[in-house]
């Protein structure tokens, strides 16, 4: 595994991140191959229904184009048997060809839109097509077909413009979570001792020595040296050990009231389990006082999610990090655990535009926490997460969870060691901050752009892990 940038095995987000990305759907969630022999539309339910229900699961390896047309009397997304053969993001130009059909395999015919029935082209203008990751577009590909440029060797080269999902979910209604493959990843290591494991179904990489990873997780252990404080004697040094462990899901959710209308709903996020633990021992301190913050991974992952014919490409992307700060003045040995659930998102209603999500639910719990003589000192082990759709950003969250020690008078004490003497008062504090923000490029679900980012509001909680008054 390369320092600069290790690609585990299999872990395409994608991956936040999610079967380009995503782990493989449940047997009642199966999608039609590519190869069956017929035209697989935008519902579930019979013709003629008012309310479809599509099917939000992971895509399968072969991943099949979808296209809609935004004129005639059928308007509604479909599959076929096209690709999108390369694409340059500077001139917006695609070349859409049709993929060979496989000896001895029965291709579904391409069904030509109603403005293309009788063109000689692999596209016509009005077409929106959305496609996986394609030569040129490796976050996935949603655009629309303005103009057809003509033949070339390796298709028909048209001219596009973006496209909102609404122009092929129409009226369905989709809602679905769908787990993120960890062996998907593309990670990037920023500093020296990260040891990357993961666990998926059939197959398990593990890092470091004795290290547990329950399905379907990602796991990142990092060791880092804390810079000396100003001021302080040569002796004092801080280093911080720790992992985070991480099983993100992607949230999806559309419901739509028109082809040219916005969705009546649309909701984006990520959430997961999450489980961490670290220590910190020595003297660690900020001279300015603004807090440190240590990057030690980038992680990124294009998950494809299969909502009804219409393969849906997840951007995911996820910086792990260590943050401290404090005075300076405190030496500390503390180490904790903790685990539980977070959310991150946004949801749109058609009377309130977009507004944010978030929660978090988590305990900690100290299994060593001492601090010696007066200060305090605050870290934390946390993830920026970036969650969007064919390559825009729509939704990032900064997950921190937290533990802070301060100290007041002469203080040396343990929150495991009966008897500890001090003279003065400690505390030491689990916590988790959660914040982030919505972006304009949540309009690809076709919903009215937003006019400025919108904060995601800040979610703090705290609570004492140990702590006391004592006199010697």
């Amino acid at each position: 595994m390369r320092h600069r940038r290790a690609l585990l095995p299999a872990f395409a987000v994608t991956a936040l991140f999610l079967a380009a990305g995503c782990s493989s759907p449940a047997p009642h969630a199966a999608q039609p191959a590519a190869g069956q022999g017929q035209d697989v539309r935008a519902t579930d339910g019979p013709t003629g229904d008012t309310d479809h229900s599509l099917t939000v699961a992971a895509a399968p390896a072969a991943t099949a184009t979808a296209t809609a047309s935004t004129s005639g009397t059928d308007r509604r997304a479909h599959r076929t048997t096209l690709t999108v053969s390369s694409y340059d993001g500077r001139t917006r130009r695609a070349v859409i060809a049709k993929t060979p059909a496989r000896h001895g395999s029965s291709q579904p015919s391409t069904t030509p839109s109603p403005s293309s029935s009788a063109a000689p082209h692999e596209a016509a203008v009005g077409d929106v097509i959305a496609s996986a990751p394609a030569p040129g577009a490796p976050h996935g590909l949603l655009a629309k077909v303005t103009k057809v440029i003509g033949e070339t060797d390796r298709g028909t080269e048209v001219q596009t413009e973006p496209a909102a999902l609404n122009a092929l979910l129409g009226d369905d209604t989709a809602k679905g979570t769908v787990p993120v493959d960890p062996s998907s990843f593309a990670v990037d290591k920023l500093l020296p001792d990260v040891k990357v494991s993961w666990s998926k179904a059939g197959d398990v990489h593990v890092g470091p020595e004795g290290a547990t990873v329950p399905l379907g997780s990602l796991r990142l252990d990092v060791g880092a040296k804390v810079p000396t404080p100003e001021g302080a004697p040569v002796s004092a040094s801080a280093s911080v050990s720790g992992f985070v462990q991480v099983a993100p899901q992607v949230d999806f959710r559309y419901g739509g009231t028109g082809t040219d209308a916005a969705p009546g709903s649309a909701y984006l996020g990520v959430s997961g389990d999450w489980t961490s633990g670290w220590a910190v021992k020595g003297q660690a301190g900020v001279g300015t006082g603004t807090p440190l913050r240590i990057p030690f991974a980038k992680l990124h992952a294009d998950p494809v999610l299969q909502v009804g014919p219409v393969p849906v490409v997840v951007n995911l992307d996820l910086t792990c990090y260590v943050q401290i700060s404090g005075d300076g003045h405190v030496t500390v040995d503390v180490e904790q655990s903790l685990k539980g659930a977070f959310k991150a998102g946004g949801t749109f209603g058609a009377g309130k535009g977009w507004t944010p999500v978030s929660s978090a639910d988590m305990t900690s719990t100290p299994v060593r926490a001492s601090l010696t003589t007066a200060g305090s000192l605050k870290t934390a082990l946390g993830a920026e997460a970036s969650v969007g759709l064919y390559g825009t950003v729509g939704v990032t969250a900064d997950l921190a969870p937290y533990l802070r020690g301060e100290a007041s008078g002469t203080v040396t004490a343990s929150s495991d060691t009966p008897g500890a003497k001090a003279e003065g008062t400690w505390g030491v504090y689990g916590g988790v901050d959660l914040s982030g923000t919505l972006r304009i490029q949540l309009s690809v679900f076709g919903t009215p752009v937003l006019q400025r980012s919108v904060p995601l509001g800040s979610l703090h909680r705290e609570w004492k892990l140990a702590g006391g008054s004592l006199t010697s």
